[in-house]
């Protein structure tokens, strides 16, 4: 037979409103009473009908994750860690694709908002820095968490790394090892975490004294084809760079498979670095020295403060993550111009 939540009351030893109300993370229970229903839930495996919860709480428990990223691994952590989060509450996680372009995103949005009645989103780059799109859901009343915004934390909850400092902190690498001239493959221009990487870049080159080259800077779209295709330009370059620090490791991957075509061994002739540091990073030969951004925790800690109650009074809270340099192959030391 179906186990029920008067299943789980009788078990727990607390009323079936007191249930109710830790199955929808709700406050002012307290801590023995919660641990006493979830191992009621657990030794029962219950699971609690989603259409019954919806009309007893009003909530739709959905939610939405809208991402356009070229990356499939980042969009897999992201996936990844927004699931493990909702398992934890019992929530859906509807995953919507999109493409920054459309003139159809705002119509897309509102049908999926009116269709689903999610009770909230989480916006990736670069829509989570899209006026019209953060107007219309401030104007619907839906909640959101952005990843990764370029500015105006004041409009909501948000994850996201030091993307500037972290660029800093690469190009460091770089320095110490004796590379002067480091070219740099920027992301697209609407992401701000393009704008950001590349100010890390700027300041880094400042720091150590060493004039910036804007002939040392070409755009990528953050997918292995730009990648490869702004490595070709950097290094057709009259006096071309010793290294190469691309701020995606799909960029990276591209500029490593130009630096093959081309007969150069890397690191003793040419340093590559990327950022992220997706599983790609380890399966490419050499293995990428690159910045350890934290996709899949960024994603859980977006769920988790979207899922959290609302509390009116209350700061929109901002969560930043730490990254990590992780050094490997990809890098070395100077081996002086070619």
């Amino acid at each position: 037979m179906r186990v029920t939540i008067k299943d789980v009351s009788r078990v727990s030893g607390v009323s079936i409103k007191t249930v109710s109300r830790v199955l929808n993370n709700e406050r002012y229970v307290g801590a023995e009473t919660r641990a006493r229903v979830q191992a009621a839930v657990a030794e029962l495996k219950f699971r609690p009908s989603m259409a019954a919860r919806s009309l007893a709480g009003r909530r739709s428990f959905q939610i939405a994750l809208i991402c356009d990223n070229p990356s499939p691994y980042y969009v897999y952590e992201m996936q990844s860690g927004i699931r493990d989060r909702c398992v934890l509450d019992g929530v859906r996680m509807i995953a919507q694709p999109y493409d920054r372009n459309a003139t159809t995103l705002l119509d897309e949005l509102e049908s999926l908002v009116d269709a689903t009645h999610v009770d909230g989103l989480i916006l990736t780059p670069p829509v989570s820095d899209n006026p019209d799109v953060l107007d219309l859901l401030a104007r619907r009343g839906v909640r959101f968490v952005r990843v990764s915004p370029g500015s105006g934390l004041e409009l909501g909850p948000a994850t996201f790394i030091d993307n500037e400092a972290a660029a800093a902190v690469m190009t460091t690498h770089l320095l110490t090892l004796g590379h002067h001239r480091i070219g740099f493959i920027a992301g697209h221009p609407s992401y701000a975490t393009s704008a950001q990487r590349l100010r890390g870049y700027v300041r880094a080159l400042g720091a150590a004294d060493i004039a910036f080259d804007p002939d040392l800077v070409c755009e990528g779209s953050y997918d292995f084809a730009s990648g490869s295709i702004a490595a070709a330009v950097l290094l057709d370059l009259a006096k071309p760079p010793t290294a190469i620090f691309a701020s995606s490791d799909d960029m990276a991957a591209g500029a490593l498979t130009t630096a093959h075509r081309r007969g150069l061994k890397v690191p003793e002739q040419l340093s590559v670095a990327g950022f992220d540091d997706t599983e790609m990073a380890g399966f490419v030969w050499p293995p990428l020295t690159t910045i350890r951004q934290p996709t899949r925790q960024m994603a859980y800690q977006a769920a988790d403060l979207l899922l959290a109650p609302v509390d009116a009074e209350v700061p929109a809270e901002q969560r930043e993550l730490p990254f990590e340099l992780v050094v490997r192959e990809s890098t070395g030391v100077v081996a002086g111009p070619r």
